[in-house]
Order: structure tokens, then C-alpha cells, then sequence
């Protein structure tokens, strides 16, 4: 189909949305595969009738807990069976699931579950360490459940709760426009991340169309290596159990493991980052495994360089798009026709999912909608889209207006309807598909005893998209080495959020109200 006959409704009809809660799109999977295997974690094998089950369980123990409709129940453990099935059960008793980054050291976990007000936490043995440092300060937390052989008095095991608990939960009355099924924070421009509030609405409609537009279906298996705390990875995770489709687990990405496992298990889909791509067109060993399984390779979270995703092509015959989404909108907003690809465009974000509105419209008022080609800010509007920001009513009406969600994305798009990212108006920096908030790592820079003044602002990477780079005035008659510096933040905040370069500078520039101007550092960087 050429240019001049491009019809973009061909490739995202209408859909039809199930109106049953999060967890009702395991139970119509249950009774359409029963015996389907749903996971695949190492050794260990779930069919779909085992996740309910399992899930049914422990709804019941979560119910013996008070666990009642509206608590939040968090989250911290890599990618697992019990992730799956936790978030299962939480939904089942009506509870929100407020997601941690396993990364997490003591203060941001502190935050985020001070601020979400959670009542329970299920945690990783790993982890647990952590839990216990700051338990005394989080006077809302009333019970840690632990995935492991040891557990120390005062927390419950996961198993015993699975496998001990009395009866089951009874149905909750939800309404599914209004009650949150999940909380997961995302990060602002300035101050702490954010509560993103998504009902079970918002993550049914993504799920739908999310599966409509990746073409997942049920004979599909899918490799996730993709973290289930961020958005993406439960948004996969969400679109395996809604297609009855296989998700094969990766605890942690390894690059030749997950070769092995799309061989082994012949995966068929693979949803990966920019940074994965690029160890994928460098690694020497690729032509030992056979990949002839694959159908699609879908890059998500940070800008893809074109050149690369031609040269994944080339080298693994299988075709590469390009997709994208924000925590806001329960993730996925655009996505390239993926039955089609001699319609892919490499450069471009794809079409919008089924069912979205959207538009460019001037960046300073961001009210005029821009025609085709035109370059402004990205807004959009549909059944995916999040409530609101949790306590955060003014932020809340900056970036929901009239319904529409203003994204805070550069971009064009062109006469058939394809989106082009040009550069993001927030400030943001993205590691790998990561936010980090420059605010973030700039108080914890002004806690230095040498630091008089600081600005952080991203500094291109070829692996990682953007790496956090600082500015520092230091005072005076005070020497530091850029070294002492990077590890003095490092040692308080997660993996991916680390500065990873400091350059000296006599003043960070400023407007007349205080404000850094990121541009002139930008420009001297």
C-alpha cells in the first residue's frame, strides 16, 4: 500500500473493551486455556489455571490480613511468578498495587511507601533488609509478607499465606471508572516521583489495545526481561495473561541467557529497550542461535536510532518497530503496524493505539492545534489514560486538561498520521528507558560539605540514551574529586540513577528568579 493511500483506520479499528476488572482478564483466559502454560520461570511452569488458583489464595490471606478494598499493597521483588500472582490477588480483594524498583535503597523506598500509604508489602527475601531499616518510620505499614525460607519475627511468609489461608475472598464491588488497581510512581521534572493513579479501566482498555496493536495472540510467547515494577513490564505482563498468550520470565536480563531461552522456548515476540538492541547488534555470538521463531522485535521507553534497528534487522532477519508510551496513559500511546512492515518507519513512534485522540498543539499555550508537520507538543486523550497524580491536585490539572493528557513530548506528525519524538519539554533525564529527575540528584549533590552549587542535566550516551552529568561550584578553599562526588550520591540512590559524570564549572547559570538555564549547560556540554 503506498503513501497516497494510506488509511490509518485500516490498522487501528474500534475496539471492544471487556468490562470486568483487571483480574477478570485472567479469568476469561482461565476458562477459554485452562491448562495453557502461562509462565515459564526457570524450571518452574504455571498454567493458567495455576496463577488463579494461586492468586485465589492468596487473595484469601490478604483478606485474613483486613486487606480491604482501596489499601495499597506494595510491591518489592524482581520479575517472578509471585509478581504475577500478587498482582492478581491485590486486584481480586479491590486493593491497589503500588510497585517498587528493586534497586531501592532505604530513603526512596521509605518515600514511596510513606507516601502511598501502604498497608502491606510483599517483598523478596533479597530485599527485605531494606524493609526492615526504615519499618519504624512508616507507621501506615501493618504487615511485611517475604518471598523466601527465612523471615524474621514480626513479617509473614508468602507461602503460609498462599498456602494456609481459610476459605476465599468474597467479590468486591468495583466501579471500574473510578476505583485504582495500580499505583505506580513516576518521576516529575522537580521534586519526589509522583503517584500515577490507574484504574482497573485505564489497564483493561491499554491491555486491549496494546494486544490489537502488537497482534499478540494466543499461540504467542513472549520473553520478559522488562522490569514488571515499570509500566512497560506490566503492561506485558497484562498482555500475555489478556491474549492467553506465554510469558517466559528473565529475573534479570543476560544477553546470551535470553538468546538461549528465545531458542529453547521459540519465542515469538520480543520487547526489549534501545540499550538491549545495541548489545544485540554487537554481540558476535548471535548467529549460533536460532531465532527463526521471532515475528517482531518492539523497542519501547527511550528513542531508537533508526540505523540501529536497521542493522537488528539485517543481522536477525526479524522485523524491528518502534513504539511509545508514558506511565500516564496505563503505558502504550503509538506503536508501528506490526502485521505490516513495509509500512514501518524506523524514525517514527508509529500510529496511535485504537480509540486514542490526539494532537500537536502549540508548546507555549498548548491550546492551537498544529496541522500536519507542524512541531509542538504531543497531547492526547482515551480510555488508558490515567485518574490523576495521587495527592497532587494542582499537578494533576497541569497535565490533564479538558480530558487531555499533555505528554510534555516535542513531536510532528505527518499526513498519515505517523509521530515523530522530536525532544521532550520536561527536563527529565531518560537512563535506559529510566526517568531520572535532575532535582532528585541535585539535593542530594547540596548535601556535600564541598558543594557550594549544582545543576544535573542529561548528557548523550550511545548505550544508555542519557546519563546524568553534574555540575559543581564548589566552595572555597575546599578540594573533591569528581570520583568522591559520584560515589557520595551513588551510595544513596538506586543503580540507574547515579551521576555519571562531573565537570567543575565557577557558576551555574541562572535567571533572575533562580532558575538553572539547562540550555546554556546544554550547550557547554
Amino acid at each position: 500500500m503506498g503513501a497516497d493511500t494510506f488509511r490509518w483506520e485500516l490498522f487501528r479499528p474500534r475496539l471492544r473493551y471487556p468490562t470486568v476488572p483487571y483480574h477478570g482478564l485472567l479469568q476469561r483466559t482461565v476458562d477459554r486455556f485452562p491448562d495453557k502454560t502461562a509462565v515459564i520461570f526457570d524450571a518452574q511452569r504455571l498454567t493458567f489455571r495455576d496463577v488463579d488458583g494461586l492468586s485465589h489464595s492468596l487473595a484469601a490471606g490478604l483478606r485474613e490480613l483486613h486487606v480491604v478494598k482501596g489499601d495499597r499493597v506494595a510491591l518489592f521483588m524482581t520479575n517472578r511468578p509471585e509478581y504475577l500472582i500478587s498482582f492478581e490477588a491485590i486486584s481480586k480483594v479491590g486493593a491497589v498495587v503500588t510497585p517498587l524498583n528493586p534497586a531501592y535503597r532505604e530513603a526512596e523506598a521509605e518515600y514511596q511507601i510513606g507516601n502511598s500509604e501502604a498497608r502491606v508489602i510483599i517483598v523478596q527475601q533479597d530485599h527485605l533488609p531494606i524493609v526492615e531499616a526504615i519499618r519504624d518510620k512508616l507507621p501506615s505499614l501493618k504487615h511485611v509478607v517475604v518471598i523466601g525460607s527465612e523471615r524474621p519475627s514480626g513479617t509473614l511468609s508468602f507461602s503460609a499465606l498462599v498456602h494456609h489461608a481459610h476459605g476465599t475472598a468474597a467479590p468486591v464491588d468495583l466501579d471500574l471508572a473510578e476505583d485504582l488497581v495500580a499505583l505506580p510512581y513516576s518521576s516529575g521534572t522537580t521534586g519526589l516521583p509522583k503517584g500515577v493513579m490507574l484504574t482497573h479501566h485505564n489497564l483493561v482498555a491499554n491491555a486491549t489495545q496494546a494486544t490489537a496493536g502488537a497482534c499478540i495472540t494466543e499461540p504467542d510467547v513472549l520473553l520478559i526481561f522488562l522490569p514488571f515494577y515499570h509500566i512497560y513490564g506490566a503492561m506485558l505482563m497484562g498482555c500475555a495473561v489478556a491474549a492467553g498468550a506465554t510469558q517466559v520470565i528473565m529475573e534479570r536480563f543476560d544477553l546470551l541467557a535470553a538468546l538461549a531461552l528465545i531458542e529453547r522456548h521459540r519465542v515469538t515476540f520480543l520487547p526489549t529497550v534501545p540499550p538491549v538492541l545495541l548489545a544485540l547488534a554487537n554481540c558476535p555470538d548471535i548467529k549460533k542461535y536460532d531465532l527463526s521463531s521471532l515475528r517482531c522485535i518492539m523497542s519501547g521507553a527511550a528513542p531508537l536510532a533508526p540505523e540501529l534497528g536497521k542493522r537488528v534487522r539485517e543481522l536477525t532477519g526479524v522485523q524491528v518497530v518502534q513504539s511509545y508510551g508514558l506511565t500516564e496513559a496505563a503505558p502504550l500511546t503509538h506503536i508501528n503496524p506490526v502485521d505490516n512492515p513495509e509500512l514501518v518507519r524506523l524514525e517514527s513512534i508509529g500510529l496511535a493505539v485504537s480509540d486514542q485522540e490526539e494532537k500537536i498543539v502549540d508548546i507555549e499555550g498548548g491550546e492551537q492545534e498544529l496541522p500536519p508537520e507542524q512541531i509542538g507538543e504531543l497531547v492526547l486523550r482515551g480510555p488508558q489514560v490515567m485518574k490523576g497524580y495521587w495527592k497532587a491536585p494542582e499537578e494533576t490539572a497541569h497535565a490533564l486538561r479538558d480530558g487531555w493528557l499533555y505528554t510534555g513530548d516535542i513531536a510532528r506528525k505527518d499526513k498519515d498520521g505517523f509521530v515523530y519524538i522530536l525532544d521532550r519539554k520536561k527536563e527529565m533525564i531518560k537512563y535506559k528507558g529510566f526517568g531520572v529527575a535532575p532535582a532528585e540528584l541535585e539535593a542530594l549533590l547540596h548535601e556535600h560539605p564541598a558543594v557550594a552549587d549544582c545543576a544535573v542535566i542529561p548528557q548523550p550516551d550511545d548505550e544508555a540514551g542519557e546519563i546524568p552529568k553534574a555540575f559543581v561550584v564548589l566552595k572555597k578553599g575546599v578540594s573533591v574529586t569528581a570520583t568522591d562526588l559520584m560515589r557520595f550520591v551513588e551510595g544513596r540512590v538506586a543503580g540507574y540513577k547515579r551521576i555519571r559524570a562531573v565537570e567543575f564549572i565557577d557558576a551555574i547559570p541562572k535567571n533572575p528568579s533562580g532558575k538553572i538555564l539547562r540550555r546554556l549547560l546544554k550547550q557547554r556540554a
